[in-house]
């Protein structure tokens, strides 16, 4: 049995990917911020906040020893969709530090746990594509997106030699609450193709970003 640990498992595409996962026969440990949300549900449950560093910290020495197939963290917020110029510092700093330097920190903190054949995944979007960006709008969130893309690729350099595979997933346009009722694509059009996705990219190595329908993105 492969173990999974999922980062940010309370609700939308955490929690769908950990239910998918454990459907699949994995053994599922995901992260949320109140356990008693997800009791009984067959998921190995801890209660982190992953800009909590200090409680990132213990977690990670709870965890010494075990093994970690698939590290895939999916924690992020939305961002305002005022211009750049018009956004509060204070809610751009927060939007950078969830969906960019805690992503990254808790992968460089927990990536010796995950073999040489496992694969390491950060949630992303194609938002975050700049060569893809034609459009814009959502500048925090496209930069938060970027800058994690830019991070995981230069973490994946650095530790080049311990093996793994590296990708940064983007699982389309979803309905959830961040994701909006607009959204094109339910969570069931979009999650167990994601986890097809990465199943067909086990142990390929390197890095990649790319979407749920296995196309890759530009960065």
């Amino acid at each position: 049995m492969k173990t999974m640990l999922i980062v940010g498992a309370s609700r939308g595409l955490g929690r769908a990917l950990a239910e998918e996962h454990l459907a699949r026969g994995w053994h599922v440990i995901a992260t949320v911020r109140d356990t008693a949300a997800l009791a009984n549900t067959g998921l190995e449950l801890h209660a982190v906040d992953t800009t909590d560093w200090a409680a990132v910290d213990a977690f990670r020495q709870t965890m010494t020893g075990r093994q970690i197939d698939l590290l895939f963290v999916s924690a992020a917020i939305g961002g305002d969709k005022l211009p750049i110029g018009e956004i509060d510092p204070a809610h751009f700093t927060q939007v950078m530090l969830t969906n960019a330097l805690a992503p990254l920190r808790f992968i460089d903190r927990f990536a010796d746990l995950v073999p040489r054949d496992g694969m390491v995944v950060a949630m992303s979007s194609s938002l975050g594509s700049i060569a893809g960006n034609d459009r814009a709008g959502w500048e925090p969130y496209r930069m938060s997106k970027a800058a994690l893309g830019m991070g995981l690729r230069s973490l994946s350099i650095r530790r080049a030699s311990e093996g793994r595979t590296y990708i940064a997933a983007d699982p389309g346009w979803v309905r959830t609450d961040m994701g909006g009722a607009e959204a094109t694509l339910s969570i069931e059009q979009s999650i167990p193709r994601l986890a097809d996705v990465l199943e067909q990219r086990w142990g390929r190595g390197g890095i990649a970003f790319v979407n749920y329908q296995n196309q890759d993105l530009p960065w």
